[in-house]
């Protein structure tokens, strides 16, 4: 048995139109990506060179300005390498500024305590001369005192003497005064019944007068006569009341001392100072 022959089907028509046009079809597809890839990448060019250059213009300027820069350091490097003296004189210039600011410090530091020197001077001066014032003021009021020009008060006693069968004699007068002196009187005034009134004084003299007066610095008392003194009044009282004293010397003339305390005697008499013509302190 003869063998069979390959059987050939013959491309149908309708088929070959079909292939033809999805060949066509892919084709068209194909161009289509390609355009696609093409016009991305052509974009993606255009965008990756404007930040190219943007990046460009950056990096040049700061480029540009690091090359200033390091210009600068250098030319300022070689200038100050090349110039031998630049270095000393600045090292000369901060020791002598340095030597200038001590030197002012030790001038200032001086001046100060100058001032307070002085300062302290003046202060002590001022003191000083107060405190010379105040002395020589206290120095010329007690010498007043003394001396019957300026009124006195102070603790004291009051002396009165009250005449008996005797008159009182001036020279009892003058016992008590002088025992008041002994025992530390500072100011005296005597005064008589008629209210006159005398400092009693370092020069101060006592006379016998008529009908038991007495004449004191030439001024004529009445009895009974009284001494106000200033000064302790128990040492005063002890030193009248001493056996064979002015108080022993009274009662037994007859006649009465009557001794009273005072707490504030005062002493206004004055006596009218002296005129010195030929008498000068001796310096």
């Amino acid at each position: 048995m003869p063998p069979a022959e390959p059987v050939v089907q013959e491309p149908d028509d309708g088929a070959t139109v079909d292939l033809s046009r999805a060949a066509g079809e892919a084709s068209a597809a194909s161009a289509s990506v390609r355009g696609d890839e093409a016009s991305a990448r052509s974009t993606s060019v255009r965008g990756g060179g404007a930040r190219w250059r943007r990046l460009s213009s950056a990096g040049v300027m700061i480029a540009v300005l690091l090359a200033l820069l390091g210009f600068t350091l250098v030319v300022q490097f070689k200038s100050t390498s090349t110039d031998p003296t630049v270095g000393a004189t600045r090292q000369e210039d901060l020791v002598r500024i340095l030597y200038d600011l001590n030197s002012r410090e030790v001038r200032l530091r001086q001046d100060i305590a100058t001032l307070e020197e002085s300062q302290r001077q003046l202060r002590s001066g001022q003191q000083g001369r107060q405190a010379a014032l105040e002395e020589a003021t206290r120095r010329a009021d007690e010498l007043g005192i003394l001396a019957g020009t300026l009124p006195a008060t102070g603790p004291g006693l009051s002396v009165r003497f009250e005449a008996g069968e005797k008159p009182i004699s001036a020279s009892r007068v003058l016992d008590a005064v002088q025992e008041l002196r002994g025992a530390g009187a500072e100011a005296m005034q005597i005064s008589g019944g008629d209210r006159a009134t005398v400092r009693i004084i370092a020069s101060t003299f006592f006379l016998d007068g008529e009908n038991g007066s007495l004449v004191v610095d030439g001024r004529r008392l009445t009895g009974p006569f009284t001494i106000t003194v200033i000064g302790d009044p128990a040492t005063m009282r002890t030193a009248l009341n001493i056996p064979g004293g002015v108080v022993a010397s009274v009662t037994g003339d007859g006649g009465k001392l009557i001794v009273e305390d005072r707490e504030a005697a005062e002493v206004s008499a004055l006596h009218a100072p002296i005129k010195l013509e030929h008498a000068r302190p001796v310096s």
